[in-house]
């Protein structure tokens, strides 16, 4: 049973971003300041990586606090439900 309503689900779930997250950004000018050219989100390579470097046959993953889940990450927190 969900306790919030239709609209406050809906405005929750479209805050959450799956692609142009802050870690993401970071990684990509980091990446771009030092000359590396890059895909973004490659739809044909299994898991949809978040950055492909052709060049160097290399894929890149930017997971967050929530899917590492680190023991002593103060950013992470478990959820009370799925």
């Amino acid at each position: 049973m969900d306790s919030l309503t239709k609209e406050q689900r809906h405005r929750c779930m479209t805050a959450i971003h799956g692609k142009g997250t802050k870690p993401e950004i970071l990684v990509r000018k980091f990446l771009f300041s030092r000359g590396f050219r890059y895909r973004l989100n490659h739809p044909r390579l299994p898991g949809h990586p978040d950055l492909v470097l052709r060049k160097y046959r290399t894929v890149i993953f930017v997971n967050g606090c929530f899917w590492h889940g680190h023991e002593n990450c103060k950013y992470f927190r478990l959820p009370k439900t799925n």
